[in-house]
């Protein structure tokens, strides 16, 4: 007996979202399942007093990726928002990510040159800076990683930088030029009108339910397609047998007040003493009309000890993590008919363009599989 859905699509983020589209284009029958009661995953956003907020942390799409730019813009149209974060440390207030005008209220220097030389001097040497404190420590030496990056590193990921990998801090950019760009990327901006907005036309046409927990009638859900594709935790999908991942999770404490308030869309907090991690205020994500709205509404972002029940947002890919996520990995390479997909079920510190690249992968995979097979 057919079922009644080729796919069963486990989570409304960009992962199941982009997978939903490119398999009902391709005409096939999909049904979206969300345990929460909204669509889009962690980049949902909502209107709250003509303010766009993003409920979930901020949200910057950015990527280089022709293909994937055309793809999006193909749901939205995009603002001309450039991420240019200011860092408060103490009284101070700086430039980020670090560049020729940080080390200029810093140390004084005004050319590259000075810059360089200034570098020299500080730079601590370490032949395998295989952790984040060595590996900072070698670039920009110890006063600037204590201003910028030690306190901020602990509370964001509650954890000893030298127990972390130098693989997150390296997507930090450093420059001696007075380029203040957050991003490298070709394109970047936010939904004009919001993610939610996005996602919502990313899954017109295609049925879909919300405020339905896959794991409280899993064996029911799974009958009524196909395939399933889940974009959960990997770990949850199989009972933790192997133990359970590390996640790093937030917590937010939401603000309207009257006025402007910190006059840039985010402000990190780098001093360890100061509980959060950053203030966002949201309307500044929206440089086009931030200017008309009188009122604000700013975001206290607090990193939290992620417990089962709680929203996992970052995996913590450090050695023992890894090496229980690759258990996991060959379970879920033998598993027929489940395809896996998005941050929680790969296991990655994905960006939104590398999710949505991941999902037209591997749809594209399974067309092109369907298309073998028949």
């Amino acid at each position: 007996m057919s079922s009644k859905y080729d796919y069963l699509i486990v989570g409304s983020g960009l992962f199941g979202a982009t997978f939903a589209r490119e398999m009902t284009d391709a005409g096939y029958r999909c049904l979206v399942i969300d345990k929460r009661d909204h669509i889009g995953g962690n980049v949902y956003s909502e209107k709250r007093n003509g303010i766009d907020v993003h409920v979930y942390g901020a949200h910057i799409f950015h990527t280089s990726n022709d293909r994937i730019w055309n793809y999006v813009n193909r749901f939205a149209t995009f603002n001309n928002y450039i991420n240019k974060p200011k860092v408060r440390f103490g009284d101070n207030i700086y430039s980020f990510p670090i560049n020729l005008m940080t080390l200029h209220q810093l140390w004084g220097v005004t050319t590259p040159a000075e810059a360089e030389e200034k570098l020299k001097e500080v730079r601590v040497p370490c032949e395998n800076p295989d952790n984040l404190e060595d590996w900072i420590l070698s670039q920009v030496g110890r006063e600037v990683y204590e201003t910028f990056v030690k306190g901020y590193t602990m509370k964001q990921w509650q954890r000893d930088p030298k127990e972390l990998p130098a693989s997150i801090i390296k997507r930090l950019p450093i420059r001696l030029t007075f380029d203040e760009n957050y991003f490298f990327d070709k394109y970047q901006g936010i939904p004009v009108e919001g993610y939610t907005s996005m996602v919502k036309n990313m899954l017109e046409g295609i049925e879909v339910r919300t405020g339905i927990d896959y794991f409280t009638d899993r064996d029911s859900l799974d009958s009524l397609a196909n395939t399933t594709v889940f974009t959960g935790k990997i770990d949850e999908y199989y009972g933790f047998r192997f133990g359970e991942l590390e996640y790093r999770t937030l917590r937010f404490e939401h603000e309207e007040i009257d006025g402007d308030f910190q006059g840039n869309a985010v402000v990190n907090y780098t001093h360890p003493e100061v509980p959060f991690t950053r203030i966002l205020e949201h309307k500044h994500f929206q440089p086009q009309t931030a200017s008309k709205i009188p009122n604000t509404i700013v975001t206290r972002e607090y990193s939290d000890e992620y417990k089962r029940g709680k929203t996992p947002y970052y995996p913590i890919n450090n050695d023992k993590n890894t090496k229980m996520y690759k258990k996991y990995e060959v379970l879920a390479r033998r598993e027929e008919g489940v395809i896996f997909g998005g941050r929680l079920a790969e296991y990655k510190y994905y960006d939104m363009h590398q999710v949505i690249g991941s999902a037209l992968m591997k749809s594209r995979k399974e067309l092109e599989k369907r298309a073998n097979d028949s």
